[in-house]
């Protein structure tokens, strides 16, 4: 920004155009110049697929989904983690025109019940068991019908649109096709791939992401070729990625993080893309970095600390590395120092969005000062706009003053699928998508998280934000995470509850944590619960849920959950 801001409006640099290609059309693009140089390695199932390789099991796929009587526009479902053929389906869908239907491996019977129906699924790819969990089983509670079926030609009373399950396993299963099975159906020179591919446009749907909200049904998030691919090239920019760099994706591909942050990303770029097993282990992962020499690193705030606090963390060489992207809950600035001197991360960039903008608003460079690296999420992606606004009155706020961070772009969602209205309770008649985040921005376009405006306590008619709480805990030399809520009280309207995880070795007490506080912070934002925990409750991407937090203390303290208990 060459002249300081006066309202907390910025819009991104347009230099570089927008990619008005499909998916399919720019991975084709990008197959025949990289060739031979490695696209993907899945360390957990020891295989290694080159551009050229990738390319041809994807079109492999395309026909095979093709011959299974699917169409543009039909949805398929992936519930599985991390995997080769989870990019192959996500490659394989753009290419046809299929929606992909991203299911969370979280999901039970219930849950995937009702995102198959919410979108009509036709036909769905699951992994058969994950530690504790069943999918089969959960299918065939759903599927009886499946078990006398024809794979191909399922008629399930509860799941009326679905005709198709294939299977990630070994084994056969009644009524289902084995994953191996169908894409050997298909021929990766089948002129049908290309006559499904000629028509599509970059503005069409092709892929719908579950909102995992804490209250009321999930929401399902469609994204198109133009939303997701865009936003993936210009994450990897703000990377400086080239088809030198090796990425470690930890993060979950059902989720933005993993397909768009980390495939895209090095997709549009020629990078290798480097799973290091299904499922995040923080062992696995610093093997993976080691091994595979990545000069990339992605994770939550909850997996860098994981590593970081391994205690055979010190055996590995980590000098490769040189960038990354902390995502996904707001990044404490303790835990980003530490990454940046013990991980080699010199060069490794904060992001912020959302699912419904595809997913990424903000991001840090690799060049942006480290101070502002560490306290802020960077400024505006290019061809987007973002502003604050006064969360009554809808009117822009001046630099530094907190308000509800709202985007405009290439990267606002269709819209939520068959939900209109909830549409236009997010998107608003002007284009811009309302996060119900709130934000600071300063005179630079820099802009800072402050929390949820759901999680902003009002103590006493004090606005208090706990992100600047936890900042202020995450110095004290016993605390490895922290976590701070309010809670509802009977004088003070809500009072500031902190989870604690302790340091290994450590055993804080209470008093510990107020005598740290008093005389540093303001007395009505020293926490009046102090709780110390193993763990907190995370989603399945490692985003921290508050309000089971909250819950968890309503329970304790006996409260009713209005904040005039």
């Amino acid at each position: 920004m060459d002249e300081p801001l006066t309202t907390s409006y910025a819009c991104g640099e347009r230099s570089a155009p927008l990619l008005t290609q499909t998916i399919g059309d720019f991975f084709d693009a990008m197959a025949e110049r990289q060739g031979d140089h490695d696209a993907l390695v899945a360390c957990h199932q020891d295989r290694t697929l080159s551009y050229r390789a990738l390319k041809h099991e994807v079109d492999r796929l395309a026909s095979a989904m093709l011959r299974s009587g699917l169409a543009r526009g039909d949805r398929v479902g992936i519930w599985a983690h991390n995997c080769v053929e989870w990019v192959l389906m996500q490659l394989a869908t753009a290419k046809a025109g299929i929606i992909l239907v991203n299911i969370n491996p979280a999901y039970r019977t219930a849950e995937v019940e009702y995102a198959l129906n919410k979108v009509d699924c036709k036909a769905l790819v699951t992994m058969t068991t994950f530690k504790t969990s069943d999918y089969l089983a959960m299918l065939r509670e759903l599927a009886p019908e499946a078990a006398t079926a024809a794979p191909g030609e399922l008629h399930a009373a509860r799941l009326p649109a679905l005709r198709l399950i294939v299977h990630l396993g070994d084994g056969d299963e009644p009524g289902m096709l084995r994953f191996a099975d169908w894409i050997a159906r298909g021929d990766a020179d089948d002129p049908a791939v290309a006559a499904a591919a000629a028509p599509l446009n970059s503005n069409d749907p092709i892929n719908i992401q579950f909102t995992s909200g804490t209250t009321g049904f999930p929401k399902g998030a469609t994204l198109t070729h133009s939303n997701i691919l865009n936003n993936g090239y210009f994450i990897g920019e703000a990377m400086k990625l080239t088809a030198a760099d090796r990425l470690c994706i930890p993060v979950p591909l059902y989720h933005c993080f993993g397909m768009v942050l980390g495939n895209l990303a090095c997709l549009t770029h020629g990078a290798t893309i480097v799973y290091p097993n299904d499922a995040f282990d923080p062992l696995l992962t610093l093997q993976a970095v080691q091994q595979q020499r990545c000069t990339g690193l992605h994770g939550v705030p909850t997996m860098f600390i994981a590593m970081l606090d391994h205690p055979r963390f010190k055996e590995f060489d980590l000098g490769t590395l040189r960038t990354g992207i902390m995502a996904g809950s707001p990044c404490p600035i303790e835990v980003m120092k530490r990454v940046v001197r013990d991980m080699h991360l010199s060069e490794i960039t904060i992001a912020y969005g959302m699912t419904e903008t595809a997913p990424v608003s903000c991001q840090s460079s690799t060049d942006t000062p480290l101070d502002k690296r560490v306290s802020t999420v960077g400024q505006v992606q290019p061809h987007l706009e973002v502003k604050i606004v006064d969360p009554e009155t809808g009117v822009v706020v001046p630099p530094g003053q907190p308000g509800e961070l709202c985007t405009r772009g290439y990267s606002v969602m269709h819209g939520y699928w068959g939900d209109e209205d909830k549409t236009r309770e997010a998107i608003d008649t002007e284009g811009w998508m309302h996060t119900g985040d709130l934000a600071t921005m300063d005179d630079e376009g820099y802009v800072n998280i402050v929390g949820r405006i759901k999680d902003m306590v009002i103590r006493g008619g004090e606005n208090i934000y706990p992100r600047e709480i936890e900042e202020f805990l995450y110095r004290h030399p016993m605390v490895q995470d922290v976590q701070v809520v309010g809670v509802p009280d009977q004088k003070y309207g809500e009072e500031l509850c902190a989870w604690i995880i302790p340091k290994a070795g450590t055993t804080p007490t209470t008093e510990d944590i107020r005598a740290f506080c008093q005389g540093q912070i303001a007395h009505y934002k020293i926490p009046r619960h102090i709780r110390f925990v193993q763990t907190f409750p995370l989603t399945i991407t490692g985003k921290v849920q508050k309000f089971k937090i909250r819950d968890t203390m309503r329970a304790e303290l006996g409260l009713r959950e209005d904040k005039t208990a």
